[in-house]
């Protein structure tokens, strides 16, 4: 039995597979399995949620042409067309922070793959303590719960195929290509567009579950604010229009999940090699400031996702933490 959100999101498919013909609510109650009754209280739902749905007592129902389209679980689920990320949603139009949601809902015992979405956050939460500046109405912020098979000392490799499917997924709507800055910064034009936090619940010899917060700027005015007035870009200000956030969030959780799968089938080594094409860091002189600060020139990756930097001394470090700023191009 189909959960309201499913059922709901099959009748705006219904609808829309038939254009401008109506579809009626016998066709509809017999598709979902439901009685006529419920499928006026799903339609009363619906355009209260802002779909314009028009009613004949003797066509049925027909969905009216709107732009942009309401940005919420349905239209998500709507849309979708993988078979493990995103199947379900959980959607908030405020919300403290994606990614403190769905570790609850992870020590719940979530499943594998459902994904927490908000129209906008209150303590959005970013890397190494910073706050995500999060406006309502313009931007994607979501966070998506794993449970791979993997031992912890390989959670950066999960952190390095976020970053990848970020970058994929932005390079599809920016005219600008991206870059990933180390660890999974996700720039265009040398400005931020999308960062990336990763939580995870361990024990020694196995993650019980992964969290990855994804926050992309798809269409605020990054001057409109003194935290991102300089640092951060935006996917619709490269446009010059603006994205529409369903039809983004459909594609990263596509792109992920081709990812996350090509992960488990072979291992990680396709995702060091995607994620390298994105870093354009290496022979870069790179500074780190962490529990020790250190500087060099850039090396890249080492097998599992750590920074390789040659030091004035010439020996090599491997760095697997800290705030990294590269010199410029």
């Amino acid at each position: 039995m189909m959960d309201r959100t499913s059922q709901e999101a099959e009748i705006i498919r219904l609808l829309r597979a038939n254009g401008e013909g109506h579809v009626s609510g016998q066709t509809i109650s017999r598709t979902l399995g439901i009685s006529r009754t419920a499928v006026w209280k799903h339609i009363v739902s619906l355009r209260n949620a802002g779909y314009l749905i028009e009613g004949s007592p003797r066509k049925g129902y027909v969905l009216a042409d709107r732009h942009p389209v309401p940005f919420n679980s349905v239209e998500i689920t709507s849309a979708l067309d993988t078979d493990l990320i995103g199947r379900e949603i959980f959607f908030y139009e405020s919300i403290d922070s994606t990614n403190t949601k769905a570790m609850e809902l992870a020590r719940s015992g979530a499943a594998d793959g459902t994904v927490v979405v908000a129209d906008g956050q209150c303590k959005g939460r970013g890397r190494l303590g910073r706050g995500w500046y999060s406006p309502p109405g313009v931007n994607l912020y979501t966070s998506i719960i794993l449970r791979p098979a993997i031992p912890p000392e390989r959670a950066q490799a999960m952190t390095l195929l976020s970053a990848v499917a970020v970058a994929e997924t932005v390079g599809r709507f920016s005219p600008v290509r991206p870059h990933v800055k180390w660890p999974n910064d996700v720039l265009i034009a040398s400005r931020k567009v999308a960062g990336i936090l990763t939580e995870m619940s361990s024990e020694t010899d196995r993650v019980n579950f992964m969290v990855v917060g994804i926050g992309v700027n798809l269409n605020m005015d990054p001057e409109s604010s003194d935290e991102t007035r300089r640092v951060a870009a935006s996917i619709g200000k490269e446009n010059g229009r603006d994205v529409e956030r369903t039809n983004f969030a459909c594609t990263l959780y596509s792109v992920f999940e081709r990812w996350y799968k090509t992960s488990l089938k072979e291992g990680f080594k396709p995702v060091y090699e995607a994620w390298k094409g994105y870093f354009d860091g290496v022979g870069r002189e790179v500074r780190i400031k962490g529990f020790t600060n250190t500087e060099g020139i850039c090396l890249g990756i080492d097998g599992e996702g750590a920074l390789l930097v040659r030091r004035p001394s010439g020996d090599i470090e491997r760095i697997i933490s800290g705030d990294v700023s590269f010199s410029t191009l």
